[in-house]
């Protein structure tokens, strides 16, 4: 099928600035300023809810204004591709490279992700979830794996081995004063936990754990036997694997 724009452009008048809203894969939209009111994202969302917009209305809605040459229709409908390009995985530096989209919206964006994610998705998903051996922590930590920051987790667990809640106690370069004790233990003491599984990621990418990585563990065993809370692992994630401390004899 021939592009609506091709067609257009071979007919006379003024026809560069007709677009139609449609989806995120069709890059032909209408004016947000031609729709008619009951059809634009704001009314649509007051009267139907949130769910019978498209995802490119959502993103129009959360943009709210084009720039300079640019309708929101437009920006938004760009917007929406790249999320689906990427598995609704943005960054703030891709975000920045569409045009249209400054510091501020980039920002919006990915605060809306964020606030989707912590809860929406992630906590209500996990809870309950029966972990038995290394491979069943890395769903509930995949969001970390790729993180340019290191990030110390603890999971807290049941005396069934179930989910009862999973914790970021730190963020940057792991050390003895950042993680410490009273940080990790003192909501698995809340959480009446049985144990917990400590997990945090390398953004080098090395799987080696490092003297820190091994002192630390060993410093929190101490503390959870203490405590009567069982360490049962500390796994290190990276982008594209994991290590588990205890099977490398480190527990």
């Amino acid at each position: 099928m021939v592009p609506l724009m091709e067609i257009l452009s071979f007919l006379p008048g003024p026809f560069d600035n007709i677009y139609i809203l449609l989806d995120p894969k069709c890059k032909q939209m209408k004016k947000m300023r031609d729709l008619p009111n009951h059809d634009r994202p704001r009314e649509k969302l007051a009267s139907r809810g949130a769910e019978a917009l498209t995802d490119v209305e959502l993103v129009a809605l959360l943009l709210g204004r084009g720039v300079k040459g640019r309708d929101v229709s437009q920006i938004a409908g760009d917007v929406a591709r790249y999320l689906d390009d990427t598995g609704g995985s943005p960054t703030y530096r891709e975000l920045r490279m569409i045009e249209g989209i400054g510091e501020a919206k980039a920002c919006e964006i990915m605060a809306c992700f964020e606030l989707g994610r912590r809860y929406f998705v992630d906590d209500d998903s996990i809870v309950g979830s029966r972990i038995k051996n290394p491979e069943d922590v890395i769903p509930l930590v995949s969001k970390w794996r790729d993180k340019k920051q290191e990030y110390f987790i603890c999971i807290t667990l049941n005396g069934a081995g179930e989910v009862i809640e999973r914790r970021v106690v730190t963020v940057g370069i792991l050390n003895q004063s950042l993680v410490h004790p009273r940080e990790v233990f003192s909501e698995a003491i809340t959480d009446r936990a049985a144990s917990v599984i400590l997990v945090h990621n390398h953004p080098s990418g090395t799987l080696e754990p490092s003297s820190q990585d091994i002192s630390i563990t060993r410093q929190l065993i101490e503390a959870g036997t203490i405590l009567g809370i069982r360490v049962l692992d500390h796994i290190i994630i990276t982008k594209k694997s994991y290590v588990s401390l205890r099977e490398l004899g480190h527990l």
